[in-house]
């Protein structure tokens, strides 16, 4: 890093990296330096079109770039270990997206690895760094609702998807639960920590992926997370936080909030406001940096730890459903 700059390099120049690459000059002093591809011309397009100082068209390229102090890897699931790896060898520190693999054991491998190279490591579990929800964290933690006895969420795409998209393709790590159930999970998790009991049920696509997914986790303390994640339509993609003293609301959209309404008796429900530019990936990057200036290995708000203990729950959900990656 150079002084209070942090050089940014995009692996996999997709979708998900287009919104993240328009974010990312948001943050104070994130420098757009590389970005590299499979195919040099999409690596040039992209670096073009967002203001990357260079274009790698391979991934090793990218990761021996010494102009690049962290990595987002921003290909689709099955495709993090081998990325995050090559990058994590070359000394760079990451920002995986999310979910950081397709499970336990290859996620653990990703993080050992980190630990041992000393690199920087987070998983892109961008609503954990979302302002919002950090307010309402600290807020539950305070005490603001009482002792939390119910979390819901849901978050469902309109369908149909063809049998080609990415979301039906078990190669691709398809489905619901990984792509949009970790947000409802995430959530919970967050809130109540780690369940003492999991029970998913799931209806799959003839690509033997879930569709349609419900869950419900039951804690020591008393409290139930009931979630659900479909991509065969379009839920109300909200959140509410109950407690004994009160509830914490999220609108449409709870995985990028940029309101809520907490609610307590004998009190006008109070709304708490934060507007901000851009789609809201610009936070977990700041994240980052500020961990990497710090010289921080992992971040306090996407944990090493966090970020296992979600993907054993996702293994363990995902065992239920019948749903087998290769």
């Amino acid at each position: 890093m150079t002084g209070e700059k942090v050089r940014w390099g995009i692996l996999g120049p997709g979708g998900i990296a287009s919104t993240f690459a328009a974010d990312l000059p948001l943050v104070e002093g994130a420098e757009l330096a590389a970005v590299g591809s499979r195919n040099l011309a999409s690596a040039e397009a992209f670096a073009e079109r967002y203001g990357f100082a260079r274009a790698h068209g391979s991934y090793a390229d990218l990761a021996a770039d010494d102009g690049v102090d962290v990595v987002y890897v921003a290909t689709p699931h099955a495709f993090h270990l081998e990325a995050a790896m090559l990058c994590i060898a070359a000394g760079k520190a990451v920002l995986v997206e999310k979910p950081i693999t397709l499970d336990l054991p290859s996620a653990a491998r990703i993080v050992e690895a980190a630990r041992e190279r000393g690199v920087f490591l987070m998983e892109a579990m961008w609503m954990r760094c979302n302002p919002a929800i950090r307010k309402i964290a600290e807020l539950v933690a305070g005490g603001a609702i009482g002792d939390v006895s119910a979390v819901h969420a849901d978050f469902g795409l309109q369908g149909p998807f063809e049998a080609s998209h990415r979301l039906r393709d078990p190669k691709l790590g398809g489905g619901a639960l990984l792509d949009l159930g970790v947000y409802p999970i995430h959530l919970a998790h967050l809130i109540l920590g780690t369940p003492a009991s999991a029970q998913a049920w799931s209806h799959l696509t003839p690509e033997r992926v879930d569709e349609n997914t419900g869950v419900l986790l039951g804690y020591e303390s008393g409290a139930v997370a009931a979630l659900t994640c479909s991509i065969n339509g379009a839920s109300r993609n909200a959140a509410s936080i109950t407690g004994t003293a009160g509830r914490i609301d999220l609108p449409v959209g709870f995985f990028v909030p940029r309101s809520f309404t907490l609610t307590r008796p004998d009190r006008a429900p109070e709304t708490f406001e934060f507007p901000f530019e851009g789609s809201g990936y610009q936070f977990e990057a700041a994240e980052v940096q500020r961990a990497l200036l710090a010289g921080e290995l992992e971040s306090p708000i996407v944990s090493h730890t966090t970020t296992l203990e979600v993907m054993a729950l996702l293994d363990a959900l995902r065992d239920q459903a019948g749903v087998v990656y290769e």
